[in-house]
């Protein structure tokens, strides 16, 4: 049987999800609900922030990333299925960073440079040397022994797909390279597709759990990943098509359960394209900067579309029961195909919305 600290009733949790992602019905959508803590579950001091630690990878930087994965879930309510988690992430694109990009602090974020001036000499290959690698190793490895029957591991933001050649190559050029080099576009996506999962596998060993399950923005009982193509709002759906539909049923077909990180009005010419993918499980839309929350109701006839065609819908950030209600009135029992992330500003108030969405 499995216990956290942060979560003793982990083991239940799993079986809901469980049961969830493979089909069955827990008598209302999955919902990751948090809420703040009076006082922290455990003291844990913090430690100054170094200068620069976003893009420092030094050893006392190393520090600093291990104390802020300690003092990560300590001061959060986790309910409903929310689940207390680290990550040794360094950026919103590791696999760029694995195979030769440079990670340059950007404010709030690291942005990945480009580096593939001459298409003719890329190259795909895992690394076991490479600095960035070697120090998600570490971090993760450390962040294990930490957590143990504290909090569970998250995958670091691996991408992949044309998001990965982007970042290698420059978002322009690529755009080119898409009219004028498409065989090597594809050659290549092939090669970032199969060292994707020789980082991938080496992960997943590391940080699945003992029930076989692994995190990604929620837990499954086996093999999961977020799949993504943020690059998609720069080309059509033929090229979306031809370029990734390709990359993502071949990956869907090597993981066991997958999320789409659907992003941005951009990408909604491609919902079709996504829905036809058998082995995506879950579309997670995110409206993208500027627009309406992804509970606004302009956004409904993407969820019914989603739901009708046999896939789940992932969305953020309830806030209320009354959300919860008038969810549960516009798609009845297609609500179950939900996974909500939502918050509270209280555990009792957490309850009360969990309570609220069942059918």
């Amino acid at each position: 049987m499995a216990y956290l600290r942060y979560r003793e009733d982990i083991d239940e949790v799993y079986d809901r999800l469980t049961t969830w992602w493979n089909g069955g019905d827990i008598g209302r959508p999955v919902i990751q609900i948090t809420a703040p803590r009076e006082e922290p579950v455990e003291e844990i001091p913090e430690m100054p922030k170094p200068e620069g630690w976003v893009t420092d990878y030094s050893v006392s930087n190393y520090e600093y990333r291990l104390n802020l994965a300690a003092r990560q879930c300590i001061q959060t309510h986790y309910l409903g299925e929310a689940v207390p988690f680290v990550s040794p992430d360094l950026a919103p694109n590791c696999l760029a960073l694995y195979l030769g990009c440079a990670g340059v602090d950007h404010p709030g974020s690291v942005w990945c440079e480009p580096f593939i001036d001459d298409p003719a000499s890329a190259r795909f290959a895992f690394d076991p040397e490479n600095p960035y690698w070697r120090f998600t190793l570490r971090l993760a490895e450390e962040e294990r022994k930490m957590g143990e029957a504290r909090f569970i591991h998250q995958f670091p933001d691996l991408i992949e797909g044309l998001d990965t050649l982007a970042a290698m190559r420059d978002t322009e050029l690529l755009l080119v390279d898409l009219i004028e080099r498409p065989d090597w576009v594809h050659d290549s996506l092939g090669k970032i597709t199969e060292v994707y999962f020789e980082y991938y596998d080496r992960l997943y060993e590391m940080i699945r759990t003992d029930r076989g399950g692994s995190q990604f923005w929620t837990w499954a009982p086996g093999r999961l990943s977020k799949l993504q193509c943020d690059f998609s709002a720069m080309i059509s759906p033929a090229m979306f098509g031809e370029f990734m539909v390709p990359v993502l049923t071949e990956m869907s077909s090597r993981l066991d359960y997958v999320i789409y990180h659907w992003d941005g009005p951009g990408a909604i010419p491609h919902h079709d394209h996504l829905l036809s993918i058998d082995r995506i499980d879950v579309l997670q839309w995110t409206p993208g900067a500027g627009a309406e929350s992804a509970t606004d109701r302009q956004w409904w006839p993407l969820y019914h579309k989603t739901i009708e065609r046999g896939k789940k819908v992932m969305t953020q950030f309830f806030e209320s029961v009354d959300e919860i209600e008038t969810f549960k009135r516009e798609f009845g029992e297609g609500f179950k195909q939900f996974l909500i992330r939502a918050r509270a500003e209280t555990a009792e108030e957490a309850r009360r919305m969990i309570e609220a969405a069942y059918l």
